[in-house]
C-alpha cells in the first residue's frame, strides 16, 4: 500500500492559528506523507520591526506594492523564515508529536529557480524606471530524492521561499503558492492545497459564502483579485503540469469540502458525464481513497442521499430504510501509478475509468435517480483496499451491511454479466540459507532454495487444481551476516469448488528448516450459476435492450469472493461498463456510450428487482 503524497501551501497569518496543525497531523495520521510550504508575510514583518529595518517596496504600473529584494535584502528575508516562520512551523507541529524537518528551499539547492526579468517600476515622482537588482524568481527545478528521501524520514517536511538562483549569486524570493505547485508537479503530488483566508474562490469578495466550488481550466482568474491570483496562477500550473487533485481551502476547511473551490482539467463532453470525470479526476490509489469518499459524500449530500464515510474508510450512500436490502457493491481505490484524466474524442482516459470507477459512478448515478419503495432499502458501498490484499473494506461490508442481493461494480461491459470468481490462494514464501561463497563448491543460494521450493509448491498445488492459475509475483533477496533469505510471493487464482484445505495441506507439505511457508490469502471461488432472481432481472434488461448478453465466470478475484464467504444463498453478480482487459494498464479508457449503456442497462435491472413480487427476490 502507498503512501499518498500531500503538498500543502499555507500562509504565515494561518500558521499563527493553532486549528491548522491539528489538521496536519490528521493527514498525517491518515498515513499521508506531508510536503508543508510556508508562506512567509506575517513572519517576515515581524522580523523587520524585530531589528528594526524598514522593509523596502516597489510600486507597480498597476498600483501594486511588492516587497523590494535587492541582494542586501536577502539575508534579511532568509532570517525572517529560519528566525520566526520555520521555528513557528517546528514547535507547533512538534506539540502534537509530530517529527518535522524544515529549510529555505534554497538549502543545499533544494529547490532552484531563474530570475525574472528586470521590474518595470513607478517612483516617487511618478516616472517609470526599471529596476535590474530584484530578486525575484520562478522555481524551475526541485531535487527530488532528497526530498523524497526526507518525505520518508520525517513525518513532515516543511519549505519556504527564496530558491537558489540556478545562475548564482543571492537567492531569489519565489511566491510560496507557486513555489507548492512546483514542488507538487516536481515530486508526483496526489494531493495540493492552498489554504487561504476565505472559504475557497469567492465569486462576490463581499460575501463570505460565495464559494465557487468548481473551476475548470482558465475560469477563476475572473473572480481572484490580490493574492488570491497568485493562487489561481499556481492551480493553472498544477493543472497543467502534474495529476494531483487541487483545491483552494478555506481557514481551517482542510476536512471540510463544502469551503473548497476544486480545481479539474476540462469539462465532460456532456453534463451527465461530469460525476464519471471527476471522479477518475481524483487520485485514489489504494490507501489513499480517502479524498475521493469525501468527494462522493458531498455529491450524494446534494443530492439529499444519505452518505456517509463509515469506520473502514467506505464511502456508503442509501435510499430507503425498507427491509428488503439491495447492496450496489463497487470501490474506490485504483492500482499505483496515476495521470491526468483527460476526454478525448468521446473516451475518458485515466487511471480507474475502467477498474472501476465507471461502474461506482453509474452505480451513484443510479441511486440518485431510483424510486426505492417502502419496504425497500437500496445501498451503494464503494469499498477500500480492493486492490490489495487486504480487502478492508469488502471485510468491513461483509460484517455491516447484509442485503438480500448484491451487484459488484466491476468491469466486463455492458453487454456482460459476471457469475462468478476464480479465488485467491496466496502463499508468502521464505528460503534461508548459511552465508558462503557462491564460487563454493555445490553452492545453493538462497533465490535457488526459493525457486526450487516455488515449483515444488505450485506442482503439488496444480495437481489438486489443474485448472487453477499461478504466478510469483514479488521476489526479494537479502543477504545477512549469518544467514541469507529470499522471500518469494506465490499467488494461485483457484476456480470455483477448489479444496482450499487441500491447497493449504499441498503447500505447506513443502516447508522445512529451509523453507518456511505462509498462508496470506485464502479466498475460495465464487460462482452463483444462471437461476437466481437477480440474474433474471438483468437478462430481462439485456432483453429490453436489445442485448443478447454474455455469462462469464472471470479468473481473476474480487470483493464477491469476500461477502461469498460467509453470505450464503444470497444472489450476486458482477456488473460495469468497460474493457477489463484495459485494467491495470496505461491505456484505461472509457467510451461515454459505453457508460450510458451501462448505467441505463443497471437502472432498469434495479427497478426490476425491486418490482418483483415478495418471496421471489
Amino acid at each position: 500500500m502507498t503512501r499518498p503524497l500531500y503538498v500543502v501551501k499555507v500562509g504565515s497569518a494561518t500558521l499563527d492559528r493553532g486549528t491548522v496543525h491539528t489538521e496536519l497531523a490528521a493527514l498525517v495520521a491518515r498515513g499521508a506523507r506531508l510536503l508543508l510550504v510556508a508562506g512567509g508575510a506575517v513572519g517576515i514583518e515581524r522580523h523587520y520591526a524585530a531589528i528594526g529595518r524598514p522593509m523596502p517596496e516597489l510600486r507597480l504600473a498597476n498600483g501594486d506594492a511588492v516587497r523590494y529584494c535587492p541582494p542586501a535584502e536577502m539575508t534579511h528575508l532568509v532570517d525572517a523564515y529560519e528566525r520566526v516562520t520555520l521555528p513557528a512551523v517546528e514547535d507547533g507541529l512538534r506539540a502534537l508529536g509530530l517529527d518535522v524537518f524544515t529549510a529555505v528551499a534554497a538549502r543545499g539547492g533544494l529547490v532552484t529557480g531563474r530570475a525574472n526579468r528586470p521590474l518595470k517600476t513607478v517612483g516617487p515622482e511618478g516616472r517609470t524606471r526599471v529596476v535590474r537588482d530584484h530578486r525575484a524568481g520562478v522555481p524551475v527545478e526541485a531535487d527530488t530524492a532528497r526530498l523524497t528521501a526526507l518525505l520518508e524520514a520525517y513525518d513532515v517536511v516543511c519549505l519556504s521561499a527564496p530558491v537558489r538562483d540556478r545562475d548564482g549569486g543571492a537567492p531569489l524570493n519565489v511566491d510560496a503558492d507557486v513555489l507548492a505547485a512546483a514542488l507538487s508537479n516536481a515530486l508526483g503530488a496526489d494531493h495540493l492545497r492552498l489554504v487561504t483566508g476565505t472559504a475557497g474562490l469567492l465569486t462576490d469578495p463581499s460575501d463570505p459564502a460565495s464559494t465557487l466550488p468548481h473551476a475548470h481550466q482558465g475560469e477563476a482568474a475572473r473572480y481572484a483579485g490580490g493574492r488570491m491570483r497568485q493562487k489561481v496562477r499556481a492551480a493553472e500550473m498544477a493543472l497543467e503540469g502534474g495529476s494531483a487533485d487541487i483545491a483552494v481551502t478555506g481557514p481551517h476547511t482542510l476536512a471540510d469540502p463544502a469551503g473548497w473551490t476544486r480545481f479539474w482539467r476540462g469539462s465532460a463532453p456532456e453534463t451527465d458525464l461530469t460525476l464519471l470525470g471527476r471522479a477518475v479526476g481524483v487520485p485514489s490509489v489504494s490507501g489513499d481513497e480517502h479524498e475521493l469518499a469525501a468527494y462522493l459524500v458531498e455529491w450524494c449530500t446534494e443530492r439529499g442521499i444519505d452518505a456517509k464515510i463509515d469506520a473502514a474508510g467506505n464511502l456508503v450512500a442509501t435510499k430507503g430504510a425498507g427491509d428488503r436490502g439491495l447492496l450496489l457493491l463497487g470501490h474506490l481505490d485504483t492500482v499505483p501509478h496515476h495521470w491526468p484524466a483527460e476526454w478525448r474524442g468521446g473516451e475518458l482516459h485515466g487511471r480507474g475509468s475502467v477498474d472501476a470507477k465507471g461502474s461506482l459512478a453509474a452505480f451513484l448515478e443510479v441511486l440518485a435517480t431510483a424510486e426505492v419503495p417502502a419496504d425497500g432499502r437500496l445501498r451503494v458501498v464503494g469499498a477500500v483496499e480492493e486492490e490489495i490484499s487486504s480487502s478492508k473494506g469488502a471485510f468491513h461490508a461483509r460484517d455491516h451491511y447484509p442485503a438480500d442481493a448484491v451487484v459488484i461494480g466491476e468491469p466486463s461491459g455492458s453487454d456482460k454479466l459476471t457469475l462468478g470468481y476464480y479465488g485467491l490462494f496466496k502463499l508468502r514464501v521464505t528460503a534461508r540459507v548459511d552465508s558462503g561463497h557462491s564460487a563454493g563448491m555445490d553452492a545453493v543460494s538462497a533465490p535457488d532454495t526459493l525457486i526450487r521450493a516455488v515449483e515444488s509448491i505450485r506442482a503439488s498445488v496444480l495437481e489438486q487444481a489443474p485448472d487453477a492459475l499461478s504466478a510469483l509475483i514479488d521476489v526479494r533477496n537479502e543477504t545477512g551476516r549469518e544467514r541469507h533469505r529470499a522471500v518469494g510471493i506465490l499467488n494461485f487464482r483457484v476456480p470455483p469448488g477448489a479444496d482450499l484445505d487441500a491447497l493449504r495441506t499441498a503447500a505447506l507439505s513443502h516447508g522445512d528448516d529451509a523453507v518456511e511457508i505462509t498462508v496470506e490469502r485464502a479466498t475460495p471461488g465464487h460462482s452463483g450459476g444462471r437461476t437466481s432472481s437477480l440474474v433474471k432481472v438483468f437478462t430481462r434488461a439485456f432483453g429490453r435492450a436489445g442485448i443478447r448478453p454474455r455469462f462469464v465466470v472471470k479468473k481473476g478475484t474480487s470483493d464477491m469472493n469476500t461477502l461469498a464467504t460467509t453470505w450464503r444463498g444470497v444472489p450476486m453478480v458482477a456488473y460495469g461498463p468497460g474493457d477489463s482487459a484495459l485494467d491495470h494498464t496505461d491505456e484505461e479508457r472509457i467510451g461515454a456510450e459505453e457508460y450510458r449503456a451501462a448505467r441505463a442497462l443497471l437502472a432498469d435491472a434495479v427497478a426490476r428487482w425491486f418490482a418483483l413480487p415478495e418471496g421471489s427476490r
